[in-house]
């Protein structure tokens, strides 16, 4: 018989006990409606701290926590939380909201401003995999809402590197220009959209150009490259309640073609477009760069032959007590550019072996 062939294990060689329990991974994407609004002279400035259940011990544990949003009681969190769903158990979720009022990362030093229960399992297999929410934890309290929405995520590893620029764009400060900014949507297959990145604000301008940015193919479009992305166009405000210019559509597809006419896009209010007839547009959003990148991981560099040596050196010396400052002092002591003894010593002995 073939020694190939002895390698190769059997049917019968499975061992389902210490076989891998089979996942799924998937997105978690977090908003919250009419939160309770904690600031005297402003709105809150929320940020939810997601926590998962332990199987065992039943201990809650924090697995990760959006960004802040500041002055908003209707946050969208760009911040996304990638979970692995087991259909087989049952994976409790928490998610607690707070008003942040420090850049501390101590919880205790924010207003607590409720939290929402619920099951992983619950959440997937809600209608269009979304599931609403009331917040409670503070008596006599409406807390509002948290809206949980999941998606699976598919294998491509692609991202792509985009930059944009603004023309023209609607004046919406009476005292300045706008300070415009890019807000991207990925449509989902019930017809709404789910938030998947902001860019940063461009202070006092008509004609933005917005930094280059890096999103992974998955968030954007989770692999499908017709999905309609929906982008969005602001004019930022300190109280949060920042002015519509107006939006377009496109799709990764459309995006991929690079800088060229078909990435020149007009912004549309619709409001504007229906009350005024000779409405065009709020200004054009174009396209300027597309690059696209592949992230390899380790089992690729593996799977192209990549070979790695090993080398270990232990160092068993008994005498190296002594202060480190002094040069009569342990023998791992460098004086200035000098190797100390130790140093020298490893050095020969990866020399002899690998001459």
């Amino acid at each position: 018989m073939n020694d190939s062939f002895l390698n190769m294990a059997s049917i019968g060689d499975f061992d389902p006990l210490n076989a891998s329990i089979p996942a799924t991974k998937v997105e978690i994407t977090v908003s919250c409606r009419n939160l309770l609004d904690r600031d005297t002279f402003s709105k809150s400035d929320p940020i939810c701290v997601l926590y998962t259940q332990g199987m065992g011990n039943k201990e809650w544990r924090e697995f990760g926590r959006t960004e802040v949003i500041d002055n908003t009681l209707n946050p969208d969190f760009v911040r996304k939380f990638i979970l692995d769903y087991f259909f087989e158990e049952r994976q409790n979720l928490r998610f607690d909201l707070y008003d942040v009022d420090s850049k501390s990362a101590n919880l205790s030093k924010h207003d607590f401003l409720g939290q929402a229960y619920c099951t992983l399992g619950e959440v997937v297999g809600s209608l269009g995999s979304r599931s609403e929410k009331a917040l409670g934890g503070i008596q006599g309290k409406k807390c509002g809402t948290v809206i949980v929405k999941a998606e699976e995520l598919n294998n491509c590893r692609e991202s792509v590197m985009m930059q944009f620029c603004g023309n023209k764009l609607d004046k919406k400060d009476f005292f300045g220009k706008s300070d415009p900014f890019l807000v991207f949507y990925r449509s989902n297959e019930d017809s709404t959209f789910t938030i998947c990145h902001k860019t940063e604000v461009v202070k006092n301008t008509l004609n933005p150009v917005w930094q280059a940015f890096k999103i992974p193919v998955r968030a954007l479009c989770n692999g499908d490259y017709d999905r309609t992305i929906k982008v969005e166009v602001y004019d930022w405000d300190r109280d949060g309640g920042h002015d519509f210019i107006g939006e377009f559509s496109t799709s990764y597809r459309e995006l991929s073609r690079g800088q060229s006419q078909f990435n020149v896009y007009e912004v549309v209010n619709p409001k504007k477009k229906e009350r005024k007839k000779k409405y065009l547009n709020s200004g054009t959003v174009t396209l300027l760069s597309f690059l696209l990148d592949i992230e390899v991981t380790f089992l690729d560099y593996i799977k192209g032959g990549t070979q790695i040596n090993f080398t270990v050196a232990i160092d068993f010396t008994a005498s190296n007590d002594g202060n480190q400052m002094f040069p009569n002092g342990p023998l791992h002591h460098t004086w200035q550019l000098e190797l100390s003894a130790v140093t020298m010593a490893v050095i020969k002995d990866v020399l002899s072996v690998y001459p």
